[in-house]
């Protein structure tokens, strides 16, 4: 339990990012399965499509820091990848 005023501040802070983080890395895991579903269905136009939304997904979570850079440069080369494989 904290002890000091300090902190507490640092206690709520850290719940308040845990919340952050937690819906960001929600809103990019959802958007690399619904691709992934469609890269596996072979549906390469509908895959595409959604490639610019998973792309700001992703870049999202990389800026506030949810996940590292190259994390999110290797999650968009391997999905992208993918892609081109089947289209």
């Amino acid at each position: 339990m904290a002890n000091t005023s300090s902190a507490k501040k640092a206690q709520r802070v850290a719940l308040r990012r845990r919340v952050f983080n937690a819906r960001r890395s929600r809103a990019m895991k959802t958007s690399v399965k619904t691709v992934s579903k469609l890269i596996t269905a072979k549906k390469a136009g509908e895959a595409a499509g959604g490639l610019p939304a998973l792309y700001q997904a992703i870049d999202k979570a990389a800026k506030n820091g949810t996940i590292k850079k190259n994390t999110a440069a290797r999650m968009k080369s391997r999905l992208t990848k993918k892609l081109r494989a089947i289209a």
